[in-house]
């Protein structure tokens, strides 16, 4: 599958086994690490229904789920993230879906080196430039985070779990 191919279905390649971003597998869908990573650690939990856009949509064993879950990678990136970069300072969770149109939440780890105009604003108000930059798109670079943060989620899942597909970010 191409890169831009499990982009435009990150749900369904995840479903599949096909989307090379996919961490672990959890109760109420996937988590990934994200397509950036000028805050080294950023994820997202992806829902495992394409069709379900916003919380209210799920019956409410399913918003327990997802939130728990969502809970589940925040603390994974919190223990992960000081492992693999310095200056790791908390964790931002947000459940926004502006963009994509299907139900996801974002972790973001937070570093006291983030520019002093930035550190305490909104991530989405880093430049335009930095979402598009090479040096910052994930990569093979990102592998020991990526398993460092896979580590966490199994240790607090109580249970080992396969990695993510071959091939994998």
């Amino acid at each position: 599958m191409t890169v831009s191919a499990w982009r435009e279905d990150r749900i369904g390649s995840a479903l599949r086994g096909e989307n090379p971003a996919v961490m672990r597998r959890l109760e109420s869908g996937f988590a990934v690490i994200g397509d950036v990573q000028f805050l080294p650690g950023y994820s997202v939990l992806l829902t495992d229904d394409p069709a379900v856009q916003r919380l209210s949509e799920l019956p409410r064993s399913g918003r327990l789920a997802f939130l728990a879950d969502m809970d589940r990678l925040g603390e994974a990136v919190e223990l992960a993230c000081p492992r693999v970069e310095t200056g790791f300072r908390r964790v931002n969770l947000e459940i926004l879906g502006n963009a994509d149109g299907f139900l996801h939440a974002h972790v973001w780890p937070r570093y006291d080196w983030e520019p002093a105009e930035l550190v305490r604003r909104p991530v989405w108000l880093y430049p335009r430039e930095m979402w598009d930059e090479e040096r910052y798109a994930l990569g093979d670079r990102h592998g020991s985070l990526r398993e460092a943060v896979g580590e966490e989620l199994d240790r607090l899942s109580g249970r080992c779990m396969p990695t993510a597909p071959p091939g994998g970010g």
